[in-house]
């Protein structure tokens, strides 16, 4: 029976006390072990020329979770004073890898955090503060209690063919929201406000939300269904003798 393919998970660096930690929470995890994957937690490093792609050879899947802000000087812009958890090794290496992935095909699942690093890495840009702009809730970032609200899905979109479902309840915890569309990139849901919550493109294999499935994936098999397309696309996509558990 083939192995259940490696899916990297991209960890966050986090201080607790003086001691500096790496975190993923583990709602990830549980969704990528019900979808029949396995999750490796990776420590954001720099990367050098071909090293993003070659780092991409040791898995099936890469998934960008939530996380703090991504450093504005990224899409030439100044700070906004409401950031937070600005870590800009991090944003190096998921920008890398996310057009290392891009380039290869390689499955991609960006969520919260995930969907703003991908517009941008596109060439896109974000709103760095949207609290006060809109009349929906987004929830609180930075450890709040998330918000649970209404998404619509473009039918005939992929994502409507994954989730079957043209409206979902999702749980949303960000205080940013894409403004300028990167290159390739194409809207498929929205909240009633008209923040973008998800899109498209510009490979097949991408699946980028601007909600949290995993907050709820144990209980509703629609957000679970994310997981498990990820997983089946990379056991698809990995070469022979990864699946084999071959190195």
């Amino acid at each position: 029976m083939p192995a259940a393919p490696l899916i990297a998970v991209v960890g966050a660096v986090e201080k607790h006390q003086e001691e500096a930690r790496l975190s993923v929470p583990t709602l990830y995890l549980e969704a990528i072990e019900r979808a029949g994957g396995l999750p490796v937690v990776v420590h954001p490093l720099r990367l050098e020329g071909e090293d993003s792609h070659h780092f991409l050879d040791r898995f099936g899947a890469l998934v960008l979770t939530g996380g703090g802000d991504i450093d504005p000087s990224f899409y030439g812009q100044s700070p906004d004073p409401h950031l937070y958890g600005l870590d800009a090794i991090r944003d190096e290496f998921e920008i890398a890898l996310t057009g290392a992935a891009l380039e290869r095909n390689v499955p991609l699942l960006a969520i919260c955090r995930g969907i703003q690093v991908l517009n941008i890495a596109r060439g896109g840009t974000l709103d760095q503060h949207i609290v006060g702009k809109t009349s929906e809730s987004h929830g609180t970032p930075g450890g709040g209690s998330p918000v649970l609200h209404p998404v619509r899905v473009e039918p005939g979109s992929t994502l409507f063919e994954l989730m079957g479902v043209e409206s979902i309840v999702s749980s949303c915890h960000h205080h940013q929201a894409i403004a300028t569309l990167g290159e390739g990139l194409k809207p498929v849901a929205w909240a009633d406000d008209g923040v973008i919550e998800a899109v498209e493109g510009p490979t097949t294999g991408v699946i980028a939300v601007q909600w949290h499935p995993e907050d709820t994936a144990a209980d509703d098999p629609v957000q679970q269904k994310l997981f498990d397309t990820l997983v089946q696309k990379a056991r698809e996509s990995q070469p022979a003798s990864r699946a084999d558990g071959v190195s």
